[in-house]
């Protein structure tokens, strides 16, 4: 492989112009398609074998024309104080804005609050649910402004009117602290590279990547239902490995220049082996992402499927674009050591050079190795304690701002009629085969208001054969609650028991039921996903490393880091800590999607760090070195650039803690923290420990898989051997002149 990039990056750097141009033009054609492509919504959310998706289903079915998938509106009103909804003057407002809603277009029905218990007991909050024939992905923004421009009207009688349902979901924006990541990815990249123009270069082909992955899922977001958050996890993900894979290049390159290469000839050497480390880092990601398809949730599937295709277009411009760039740049990205005069370069040196920061690391951990493992494993064993309490849910209107009109809306709700009024749960009850459709109808109703924790149960409301009806139920509890969940549960065992009386199936399902059936689909999914992913990964590094032991390392190493990164969640988003700092306004349930994503994509870029950090490691020993001085060498080459990589993916990801929405804010905070672990505690402190311990050990491989496996060749010896080639063919000439 070594060789075929070499010759990759050096066909790239003499076509710099074909190259270049290529890339433009990708960039172009998918930057035309996303423009004139209807704008992303909110994915459609299926569960596919879940009670509550087959409730739902079951609901199109045996209820035409209904819309049980469309969406939703609550406009809720409050009276002024010292005045009730039933006052005259407000009961007139209120009904002209139920008359103003029921004229929109895609209006299926809207509920009068006096006609349907739509007034709290008090009397000073009432609502009107507004129905939709689309979801909320599809409603047209004329829809959303008509539901505004009502609710505004019935404010000027004096009210207070918000709305609270799916039907206004934004697209969740990530405010400024992004381009702010950007910067310090920036000034980090200076400070490595020593040069404006060199760390001008990743940021530079890391845009054009992500630009070409976001315009082309932008393109393609209608065509293939993605909804907004996919484009913002990809360009998250894009930007953070873009970025580290073309620093890895530029700084291989910049070494190479050091030893006195050709700038062709470096860029080939760089591609041939930094790229080939780009190209197995790339794979584990991909891998990793690919992989949340074994989970079967449509949106997790089409999320996981984005991110990886952006990381494979950053792949493939740090093998191509980057040495056409280094092409264009000649001479101003300078060898390693050496500084633009902008930033001090071209002084004389007053004192002999120091051994870096890396070599001085390694060589005290590989005196001290087993103070430091021990050190490393409690910290983040300290760091995941609170991972033990970790509870799962999905995001609802109480977790949105207090700024929102959903929020408000949620709470005026809570205040009116209870916090279980935000979660209906909706019981559907198919008597098709029953003799008695009615009592079975009865008996299900009479038995889930005898269960705890039940505020009201509504009449059985049958369809129109007569054979299927809905019942709507409200709990004591909020949505996200274990309250709710066990209600769920309850309710689902007592349709087991009425199900083998009368044959009739009982089936949960709403938005608080689909949430649970989510989670619990989640919690099943993790360990079969933990074991593909980390198995493909394993082989997959048993591979480039030709090693047994530094591979299962790298795996245990990554479940460290992993596990004190959702502590280190749990600790801010469910307990609280440190909330006002990172802008968190409600604590509660950890998003049940965030478990098993923050496995995919932080054993992706773990990996990332281990195969850059480690393939320079045995580069060294391959090329005759000790163990410990492997380590010591290894460290000196690439602790720097792996540390500028990590601090640039931790302030890529921290940038999106600023999003609006919250599950962004969430996966962006956990990342984030997961690359400070494994970056700085696995790999540069037990990662140089263990190595240090094993000794010789860490690089066994049985002698008959050694000989089964493919030569991958990531430490670039086959291009150690053109050199001892072009060194012969140098002898010899001199010695035929001679």
């Amino acid at each position: 492989m070594a060789t075929f990039l070499y010759r990759l990056g050096r066909f790239s750097f003499r076509k710099r112009h074909f190259v270049a141009l290529f890339w433009v033009a990708l960039l172009t054609l998918a930057g035309a398609g996303a423009a004139g492509a209807p704008a992303a919504g909110n994915s459609s959310f299926s569960i596919p074998g879940t009670e509550a998706q087959k409730a739902f289903d079951l609901l199109d079915e045996r209820f035409p024309g209904t819309s049980a998938d469309g969406a939703t509106a609550r406009v809720v009103f409050k009276a002024p104080d010292g005045q009730k909804m039933t006052d005259p003057g407000n009961k007139a407002a209120v009904r002209e804005t139920v008359d103003e809603l029921s004229g929109g277009a895609e209006v299926v029905q809207v509920t009068d609050p006096y006609q349907g218990g739509g007034v709290s007991q008090d009397g000073s909050i009432a609502y009107a649910s507004v129905t939709y024939e689309v979801s909320g992905m599809e409603l047209e923004e004329s829809s959303r402004e008509a539901l505004k421009a009502a609710a505004e009207d019935a404010r000027e009688s004096g009210l207070t009117v918000e709305i609270g349902g799916d039907a206004l979901q934004a697209v969740p924006e990530t405010g400024s602290a992004e381009i702010i990541g950007i910067g310090v990815a920036a000034v980090v990249l200076v400070i490595t590279l020593g040069s404006l123009l060199a760390a001008g270069l990743p940021l530079l082909t890391a845009i054009v990547g992500v630009g070409i992955g976001v315009a082309s899922i932008t393109a393609l977001a209608s065509t293939l239902d993605l909804g907004s958050t996919t484009s913002i996890l990809a360009s998250m993900i894009g930007l953070a490995v873009g970025i580290d894979y073309a620093l890895f290049v530029v700084s291989r390159y910049r070494a190479e220049l050091a030893e006195g290469r050709t700038r062709e000839e470096a860029a080939g050497r760089a591609v041939g082996t930094a790229g080939s480390a780009v190209v197995f880092a790339g794979l584990t990601v991909v891998i990793a992402l690919v992989g949340l398809s074994v989970v079967n949730i449509p949106m997790l599937t089409k999320m996981g499927i984005a991110a990886a295709g952006t990381v494979a277009v950053a792949v493939l411009i740090a093998l191509t674009l980057i040495p056409a760039v280094l092409g264009y740049a000649g001479r101003r990205v300078r060898p390693a050591g050496e500084k633009s005069k902008l930033l001090g370069g071209g002084r004389a040196k007053n004192k002999a050079e120091r051994p870096n920061m890396g070599t001085r690391w390694a060589s005290f951990v590989v005196r001290r190795p087993l103070a430091v493992l021990l050190l490393g494993v409690v910290g983040l064993g300290a760091a995941a304690v609170p991972a033990g309490s970790l509870e799962l849910g999905l995001p609802d209107d109480g977790s949105q701002p207090v700024s929102t009109t959903q929020r408000r809306a949620y709470d005026l709700l809570s205040e009116g009629f209870g916090p279980g009024f935000n979660g209906p749960l909706v019981v559907v009850v198919d008597a098709e085969g029953s003799d008695d459709p009615q009592a079975v109808f009865k008996q299900a109703g009479d038995e889930i208001k005898a269960l705890d924790n039940v505020v009201n149960v509504a009449p059985a409301a049958p369809n129109k054969a007569g054979d299927t009806a809905t019942i709507a139920v409200i709990p004591d509890a909020k949505p996200s609650s274990v309250t709710t969940e066990d209600l769920v549960h309850d309710i689902r065992a007592a349709g087991a028991d009425i199900k083998d009386g009368t044959g009739a199936d009982v089936l949960v399902t709403g938005a608080t039921a689909m949430n649970i059936d989510v989670s619990q689909k989640l919690n099943d999914a993790l360990v079969p996903y933990l074991v593909l992913v980390v198995g493909l990964a394993f082989l997959l590094l048993i591979v480039v490393f030709r090693s047994i032991l530094v591979p299962l390392k790298a795996a245990l190493g990554f479940l460290l880091s992993v596990l004190a990164a959702l502590g280190a969640v749990v600790a801010v988003y469910q307990w609280g800590w440190l909330s006002g700092l990172m802008g968190v306004e409600e604590t509660g349930p950890i998003m049940s999607m965030m478990p098993i994503f923050m496995v995919g994509v932080v054993f992706g870029l773990a990996m990332d760090y281990e195969v850059f950090l480690v393939t320079r490691i045995r580069e060294a020993h391959v090329h005759g070195e000790k163990p410990a001085q492997a380590v010591v060498t290894g460290f000196r080459y690439s602790a720097r650039v792996v540390t500028a990589a990590a601090i640039i993916m931790i302030a890529v990801f921290s940038g999106f803690i600023g999003s609006s929405d919250s599950m962004v804010k969430m996966i962006g905070f956990g990342l984030a923290t997961a690359v400070l672990f494994d970056a700085f505690v696995v790999r540069m402190a037990i990662v140089p420990a263990v190595l240090a311990l094993l000794g010789e050990k860490a690089w066994w491989l049985p002698k008959w898989l050694d000989r089964a496996l493919p030569n991958v060749d990531v430490e670039g010896e086959s291009l150690a051997a053109l050199d001892r080639a072009a060194d012969k063919d140098d002898e010899d000439k001199e010695l035929v002149r001679a």
